[in-house]
């Protein structure tokens, strides 16, 4: 197969795939309603692209690396996106089990949208920043220690000499995980992989059955 659609190994995880998702997880903390997000709206997003602007020039230009200075960036990073949406989810839970004042049924239908598809933005950040040691690790060394086993690492037909788990591909292992529950083709190994999964679940399922639910109700 030819093309943009050509199975492509880079020789190194390109940070601006990172960068693209990252901003739209601040843009989607943005568009909360201001009845999900309170004094956090603007002041949680503002930190987080600064941390993304500092991610930029504390990721070293090359394949291989090992930075103790992107590390705590990343995960700065990782951790205050897991925390505003976490912040926001806490918000409207609560409201919708003591019956105070949520807006209308398209509100909380777009802050339900919201949360989820930030819940797997998340969660991908910390798959990819978790398996291995983070993306230069991997590509340090040759066996590493996998949190993940993906097919390639299974079935010769698909295995590439050079093949190396990058962004794209936590992101589509969250965005399995935040769907179905559970993995897909892509096994966890490690037990801080399976409770990262299994944290994402709970966080997909709280956003469907509780938020969600009641959004239909109101709109019915």
């Amino acid at each position: 197969m030819s093309g943009i659609f050509r199975n492509k190994h880079p020789a190194h995880d390109q940070i601006w795939h990172v960068q693209i998702v990252v901003l739209v997880a601040i843009l989607l903390q943005v568009a909360l309603p201001d009845n999900f997000s309170n004094f956090a709206r603007y002041g949680i997003p503002v930190i987080e692209a600064l941390l993304l602007i500092a991610l930029s020039f504390t990721t070293p230009r090359k394949r291989v690396f090992k930075s103790i200075t992107r590390r705590i960036n990343a995960l700065l990073l990782i951790g205050f996106v897991s925390a505003g949406n976490g912040y926001a989810l806490w918000i409207v839970a609560d409201k919708l089990l003591k019956g105070g004042h949520i807006g209308n049924g398209r509100q909380l239908t777009l802050a339900a949208i919201n949360l989820f598809l930030t819940n797997i933005i998340v969660f991908a950040l910390w798959y990819w920043e978790m398996d291995g040691g983070g993306p230069g690790e991997r590509q340090r060394i040759e066996s590493y220690e996998q949190d993940f086993l993906f097919q390639q690492h299974r079935h010769e037909k698909y295995k590439h000499p050079d093949w190396k788990p990058m962004f794209l591909d936590y992101l589509y292992v969250s965005s399995t995980n935040a769907m179905t529950f559970g993995p897909a083709d892509t096994m966890p190994l490690s037990r801080r992989a399976k409770m990262l999964m299994l944290t994402q679940s709970t966080v997909s399922l709280i956003v469907i059955a509780l938020v969600a639910a009641r959004a239909v109700s109101i709109l019915q």
